[in-house]
C-alpha cells in the first residue's frame, strides 16, 4: 500500500527548493524568502515525491540536468512549480562542505542554493518530442559506434594472421571474407559472423536515418536549419532538439561556446591568451557540426556564394583543420539566428 508524506511544519513557506535525483531516494532541501531552511527531508522515496511537492505552493525547484530530469521537470509545471534544472558542474562550487562533505542531503542544498543564482545557466526543459527526437539519434549514434568497433576488431584479429585490412570501411567489407579463405575454419567463421553483424547494423543505422529524415521534414524547426549549407537532416533534428527556439542563449556565440566550438582563453597581468578550442558541452552536436563543416569545405570550391568564398579564403590563411572548427562555429551562430530569429533571419548570399 503506498503510504502518503506530509510536508514538515512551516513547508507552507518554501519558496525555493534543492533536489537532490536519486533511483529510488531522493533528498529534499527547502527554504524560505530569508533563505532560512523550512523543509529537509534527506530520505524521500520516489513513490512519496510527487505526493510531497504536490503539497507545496507554487516555488522554484531546482534539480540537477540528468536522467529522468526532464520528465520530472514537465511534472512539477502541472503542480505550478518553476522548475530549473543545471549541469552538475555548476552545482558543486556551492556544496559548502567541499568534496569531503558530499552526501544527498549537502547536495540538495547545494543545488536549492545554486538555483537563486542570478548569473546561474540554465538547461532548457525539453518537450517528450524533443526527447523521443534525441532518443532516436541516441540510439542511432550506439549502433554507429557499435559498428565501427566490430569492424575494427575484425582487423585486428585478421592482421594476427598475418591479413591486415586498410582502414577503409568499405575495403574491409569486400577483402575480409575473401582473405579469410586462406586462414583456419573457426577463424572464417568468426569473420562471417562478424560480417554479418557489421550487415544488421547497417540495416538499423538506415531505419533510423530514414526515421530522422521524417521528423526533419515535419518540424518546421528542423526545416529552416537544413536551408544552412553544411546542415543536414541528422544535425538539423539534434540542433532543434537540443537547443529548442535558442532562447536560453544571448546570441550565436554563447551557443558556440556551449558547444566547445571557441578557443579556450587564458588571461593575466593585462595579457590574454587563446588556445585549442574547449570541447566543452554536447560532444554529439560538436562532431555533427564539424562533420558537416568538413563537407562545406570539400564542396566550397565548386560553388561562389559568399560562405563558400569565406571558407576557402580562411582554409588557405589558417590551414585546413582550423578552417574546419571555425566554419562548424559559424554554423552553430546561424543556426542560432535561425532558431531564435525565425523568419526575420535572412542569410547573406
Amino acid at each position: 500500500m503506498k503510504k502518503s508524506i506530509t510536508p514538515a511544519a512551516g513547508a507552507h513557506d518554501v519558496t525555493v527548493v534543492g533536489i537532490d535525483l536519486a533511483k529510488n531516494v531522493f533528498a529534499v532541501h527547502g527554504i524560505d524568502v530569508s533563505g532560512k531552511p523550512c523543509l529537509v527531508r534527506p530520505n524521500v522515496r520516489r513513490d512519496q515525491l510527487l505526493d510531497l511537492l504536490a503539497q507545496l505552493p507554487p516555488c522554484v525547484i531546482g534539480m540537477e540536468a540528468c536522467s529522468g530530469a526532464h520528465h520530472l521537470a514537465r511534472t512539477l509545471v502541472q503542480f505550478g512549480h518553476t522548475p530549473k534544472l543545471m549541469a552538475p558542474k555548476f552545482v558543486t562550487p556551492y556544496r559548502m562542505q567541499g568534496s569531503r562533505g558530499k552526501n544527498d542531503a549537502n547536495d540538495a542544498a547545494a543545488i536549492c542554493e545554486a538555483v537563486t543564482r542570478p548569473n546561474m545557466r540554465f538547461v532548457p526543459v525539453k518537450t517528450v518530442d524533443a526527447q523521443v527526437t534525441l532518443t532516436v539519434h541516441r540510439v542511432r549514434s550506439g549502433f554507429v559506434e557499435e559498428r565501427t568497433a566490430t569492424i575494427n576488431r575484425l582487423r585486428g584479429l585478421m592482421s594476427e594472421f598475418g591479413v591486415v585490412l586498410p582502414l577503409k570501411t568499405s575495403t574491409v567489407r569486400r577483402q575480409a571474407r575473401l582473405a579469410s579463405e586462406v586462414l583456419p575454419t573457426w577463424v572464417q567463421r568468426v569473420v562471417e559472423d562478424l560480417l554479418g553483424h557489421v550487415t544488421i547494423l547497417d540495416q538499423r543505422i538506415d531505419e533510423y536515418d530514414a526515421q530522422i529524415k521524417q521528423i526533419a521534414v515535419a518540424d518546421e524547426a528542423s526545416k529552416k536549419l537544413m536551408q544552412l549549407d553544411g546542415i543536414g537532416p541528422i544535425t538539423a533534428t539534434a540542433l532543434a532538439a537540443s537547443v529548442g527556439n535558442g532562447h536560453d542563449f544571448k546570441n550565436g556565440r554563447q551557443l558556440a561556446a556551449w558547444l566547445g566550438l571557441v578557443p579556450g582563453m587564458h588571461g593575466s597581468g593585462g595579457k590574454t591568451r587563446l588556445g585549442r578550442i574547449t570541447k566543452a558541452g554536447d560532444h554529439y552536436l560538436r562532431s555533427l557540426l564539424v562533420m558537416g563543416a568538413r563537407s562545406l569545405l570539400s564542396l566550397a570550391a565548386s560553388k561562389g556564394d559568399a560562405l563558400s568564398r569565406w571558407a576557402i579564403t580562411l582554409q588557405a590563411r589558417v590551414g585546413y583543420r582550423k578552417a574546419v572548427v571555425a566554419i562548424a562555429a559559424k554554423n552553430a551562430r546561424l543556426a542560432w539566428a535561425v532558431l531564435a530569429k525565425g523568419d526575420k533571419f535572412k542569410p547573406i548570399t
